[in-house]
């Protein structure tokens, strides 16, 4: 490093033999002049030494940062430590309906679509008619149900009959035992008949009609449930049947949030445990855990969970995004200060001592968990035990930032 030319100067005068003339006062002060001088320039070549190796120090490490006394008194400086914490751990999630509270509704007999009573977003109750179709099919089954119950009305004359001539000793009991056979037989035909008429979905009411004669070939798609009809997937003129889903119907008062959980922090979560419910409305819900699967999907690699929510204003639209903050466990983890990070380059940075010197701090990249109670559990970056700043490190940087700007 080449020095000053002053300083060179100034040496060379200090060198130089002084003369004392005791007789002379005024050469004295002259000469004590010169020396203070000196002095003087040499504080000034070590001054400028000591900024000379600081800029060096710092350019050969751009996150080291040597700061002034005066920001010295600004920081904070503590050890890293230890603290019990849970952690909340973030999973993407979204709204479905409640298995419990869904119905999926189809006709009960294959016929064609006549009549289309409700809509989408229509609020219904149990036993309300959706639909009306018209059905041979259901037609036929009436009439194979009056030819039984007319066939067991003449078996049952019969025995009577049979009954009064046996009285009068004009047939034997054999032919009795007969005509209780077949009105026994009838009797099953007729059973038959109605059980098959009820798989068709013909009410008990409309049963006691076709007993005197009524008939009618037109079906309804009733509601088996109360709730909101969500979805509707047929149209007036189609011939349907019943393994055709034709409305669905739920009840979205409360409905499930299902998340999703990498495999690898499955370990910690098990039902019971406090979740919450951030969705895209901005709307926080906390709940419980009610149901962690046991398997692993093969092709997402992760563990589903769920939780159960009140809805009763409809805000949770089921398909709608949301985010589970599960709360784990408590653990004993290393913590820094959430005050110490210094967010840069969208990374975490924490400033660590370096050395002995109160003056020497290194931006050193950290790998943090999300925020708990003032604090954010470390990953990597930094260890129990070493000195961090906690307040002040947004000064520290912004030092680094306009060393680095100086050196360019």
């Amino acid at each position: 490093m080449t020095r000053p030319s002053h300083c060179i100067a100034s040496r060379t005068h200090e060198s130089s033999p002084t003369m004392h003339t005791p007789s002379s006062f005024s050469s004295s002060i002259r000469l004590a002049g010169v020396a203070l001088a000196a002095m003087l320039l040499l504080s000034a070549c070590g001054k400028d030494a000591a900024d000379s190796a600081k800029a060096a120090q710092q350019a050969a490490d751009p996150n080291l940062v040597v700061a002034q006394p005066t920001l010295v008194q600004r920081l904070k400086v503590a050890p890293v430590g230890k603290q019990s914490i849970a952690e909340r751990l973030r999973v993407p999630g979204q709204i479905a309906f409640d298995e419990q509270r869904v119905a999926r509704i189809g006709a009960t007999v294959t016929g064609r679509v006549t009549e289309l009573v409700a809509t989408p977003g229509q609020s219904v109750k149990a036993g309300d008619i959706l639909a009306q179709l018209h059905s041979t099919e259901l037609g036929a089954a009436q009439l194979a149900y009056q030819k039984a119950a007319a066939q067991r009305d003449l078996q049952a004359r019969a025995l009577e009959r049979a009954k009064l001539l046996l009285a009068a000793d004009v047939i034997g009991s054999a032919e009795l035992q007969k005509r209780q056979s077949e009105l026994a037989m009838a009797d099953a035909e007729v059973r038959a008949a109605v059980d098959q008429l009820r798989v068709m979905g013909v009410s008990p009411g409309t049963l006691s009609k076709m007993r005197t004669g009524g008939m009618s070939s037109i079906s309804p798609v009733v509601a088996s449930i109360s709730g909101t009809v969500v979805e509707r997937k047929v149209t007036r003129g189609q011939v349907v049947q019943p393994a055709d889903e034709l409305f669905t119907v739920a009840d979205l008062s409360r409905v499930w949030v299902v998340g999703e959980v990498p495999e690898n922090a499955a370990a910690g979560v098990r039902a019971g445990q406090s979740v919450e419910v951030d969705t895209g409305a901005g709307e926080r819900i906390v709940g419980k855990l009610i149901w962690v699967s046991d398997i692993v999907d093969p092709q997402s690699r992760t563990v589903t969970v769920r939780t159960e929510v009140d809805n009763a204003e409809r805000t949770l639209k089921p398909s709608m995004l949301a985010t589970l903050l599960i709360q784990s466990r408590p653990e004993e983890r290393v913590v820094v200060p959430t005050s110490a990070v210094v967010r840069e380059d969208n990374r975490d940075y924490v400033f660590v001592r370096a050395g002995d010197k109160d003056s020497d701090y290194r931006l050193t990249p950290v790998k943090l968990g999300d925020e708990s109670n003032g604090v954010r559990p470390v990953v990597s970056g930094v260890q129990v035990g070493q000195p961090i700043v906690v307040e002040g490190g947004f000064h520290l940087n912004n030092e680094r930032k306009r060393a680095e700007m100086e050196g360019a």
